[in-house]
């Protein structure tokens, strides 16, 4: 454990991965912002936190605007890092590969949501074409295309880069500019008489600290932060598996990042390949639960790969790992902002997949709200919290 250097924070942040150091790093770089941040992070080295298992990745093919909109200014945060992190040149600049994302339709309904979604995205800038069967067939002549309609593309802005790194300077520069990180856990909070707002954290050193507003940036683990101030929030646990493997024949060029009507997603990684899915059995699992299910890779995975690309045949397992979504039950989209009635409690989370992409865009909205009461740069009132307690789903056909 480490000690908090003070009595009383401005911004106490629950969880220090991708979403607690983006909303740390942002508020030091919001005009106007002078409070003092405390970072709580029950496991520093990250082994299992969602943001260390991430395949980071970016795409703007979404349906709901907001979810594009999001994503474009995460590629541009992307292709100008050191400049958006004050120019630095100890700053490494990022790479966005910009492969894409291939959606594979295998019915004519999903051809048809792919369209309608194609018609979206290219209305608010996005590069997306979408492709009968002979034109992916012309373009990517390694796949087996037999069960496939139509696809949609991206080359613009979309495909693979170094999140791993994005996070490190997230973290490194809100150090430099004052933030506070301590290796503790935040075990309860205590409101104010009337109900209204956290008054103080207790960590589970013993400390209590007392807070002006306290942000929910616990990943898997939002819903029993949550609890500690008596709010519900539809955010669990689930597994989501990964390989890594090597091709006996590799392809000739990049593998877009497939989403294959199987469940199954694949792309290239350097000179080796990366794939993913979910179980048959998507089911909730327990914060500590990372158990490996050996048979997923002959029965589901290998079975997919070798179907939509026959080279992949012959390929060979080097690493795999199990992390956890931090699933968002209702919808599967991004839970944001103030509770109705406990009105310093923040919430950042529920992102369901798609954080480490979204980190940018919704760390500086998350920074906005906190130091102005509203959104400046990106509207995202879309998401916000308020719709958990009405019942109301975001809209977004786009989920992987």
């Amino acid at each position: 454990m480490s000690t908090a250097q003070h009595d009383s924070y401005d911004v106490v942040i629950v969880g220090g991965a991708i979403y607690g150091s983006a909303v740390a790093w942002w508020l030091t770089n919001t005009p106007g912002f002078q409070g003092r941040v405390l970072v709580v992070e029950r496991d520093p080295s990250y082994e299992f936190a969602s943001t260390s298992h991430t395949n980071s990745c970016i795409r703007q093919q979404f349906s709901a605007p907001v979810n594009i909109r999001v994503s474009q200014f995460g590629a541009e945060f992307i292709k100008d890092f050191r400049n958006f992190l004050g120019g630095d040149p100890e700053v490494p600049e990022l790479v966005l590969q910009s492969f894409g994302y291939m959606y594979l339709a295998d019915t004519p309904e999903f051809a048809a949501t792919l369209k309608e979604a194609q018609g979206i995205q290219a209305a608010l800038g996005a590069g997306t074409r979408h492709m009968s069967r002979a034109e992916i067939a012309a373009a990517y002549p390694f796949y087996n295309l037999d069960d496939i309609i139509a696809g949609n593309h991206n080359l613009i802005d979309e495909g693979y880069f170094d999140g791993g790194t994005m996070f490190d300077w997230f973290k490194r520069m809100a150090r430099r500019r004052g933030v506070e990180y301590i290796h503790d856990e935040v075990v309860a909070m205590t409101l104010n008489s009337a109900g209204t707002a956290v008054d103080s954290v207790t960590l589970k050193s013993g400390r209590r600290i007392a807070c002006g507003i306290v942000v929910n940036a616990s990943g898997p683990r939002a819903a029993a932060t949550a609890a500690m101030a008596g709010l519900a929030l539809p955010v669990v646990p689930r597994r989501r598996y990964t390989f890594i493997f090597d091709a006996a024949h590799p392809l000739e060029r990049d593998l877009p990042l497939t989403i294959d009507p199987s469940g199954v997603h694949m792309r290239s990684d350097g000179k080796y390949y990366m794939v993913g899915c979910p179980p048959d059995e998507d089911a909730d699992v327990a914060y500590d639960d990372f158990g490996f299910d050996h048979g997923i890779w002959e029965n589901k995975v290998w079975p997919a790969l070798a179907h939509r690309v026959p080279a992949f045949e012959q390929v060979k397992v080097i690493n795999q790992w199990v992390g956890h979504y931090a699933y968002n039950k209702l919808d599967q989209n991004a839970i944001l902002g103030r509770h109705g009635k406990v009105a310093n409690f923040v919430f950042v989370n529920g992102f369901s997949g798609h954080g480490l992409q979204q980190a940018p865009a919704i760390g500086r909205g998350i920074a906005e709200l906190i130091a102005y009461g509203s959104y400046r740069s990106l509207d995202l009132s879309p998401f916000d919290y308020a719709r958990v307690e009405q019942g109301e789903k975001f809209f977004e056909k786009n989920v992987i």
